[in-house]
């Protein structure tokens, strides 16, 4: 269980992560578990992902570990990467970016909170494109756009954006664009009879 934990975490963490991380993370969790557990699990899960067949290698520089894709696979990973950053935005990018836009400063659980759920690849994705920047700001990090993206639509600002002070400003969004809808709904019902 504690092998699989471990794995998750270094498959979910956006950056390399120590040995005493994970302790006090695990810990935090109510995980019962000393370093040298962690220790031993590293060099196991280590002697698993780095074998020339395995497409994710797990390293370790000056004591930090992080999961990465196998070396072989660079050019295959670069084309993915220009892809990415080359191609449509999905729908849920675009909600992401929109809410990102309006409420921003914005972190990562309000963000979830607002839209339903996980954003994690959403964000790695606006953060590749250079859509959106992050900046720790307390004990968290928060969203916020870039000026490339400003640029890119036009505007000096995001007071710019449409109905911004409006929506920047209201409680709870979801209640707000609901309502927003059904009142276009029964224009568009008055304008036809």
């Amino acid at each position: 269980m504690l092998k699989s934990q471990i794995e998750s975490l270094l498959f979910a963490s956006t950056k390399p992560i120590t040995s005493e991380w994970l302790v006090k993370f695990l810990v935090k969790q109510g995980v019962k578990v000393k370093k040298e557990q962690i220790d031993d699990i590293l060099i196991e899960l280590q002697a698993k992902y780095n074998q020339n067949e395995s497409g994710i290698n797990l390293i370790e520089s000056n004591g930090q570990y992080q999961l990465v894709t196998g070396v072989q696979n660079s050019e295959l990973i670069k084309a993915l990467v220009k892809d990415e950053k080359t191609g449509e935005l999905s729908q849920p990018s675009l909600e992401t970016l929109t809410i990102i836009a309006y409420r921003g400063p914005i972190t990562k659980p309000i963000l979830e909170q607002i839209r339903g759920v996980n954003c994690s690849l959403i964000l790695r994705n606006l953060l590749i494109r250079g859509l959106i920047q992050e900046e720790k700001q307390g004990n968290g990090i928060v969203y916020f756009v870039t000026p490339e993206l400003l640029k890119y639509l036009g505007l000096v600002s995001v007071n710019d954006l449409p109905n911004y002070e409006k929506l920047h400003q209201v409680e709870n969004l979801e209640e707000f664009l609901d309502k927003q809808k059904k009142e276009q709904a029964v224009e568009g019902e008055d304008k036809s009879n």
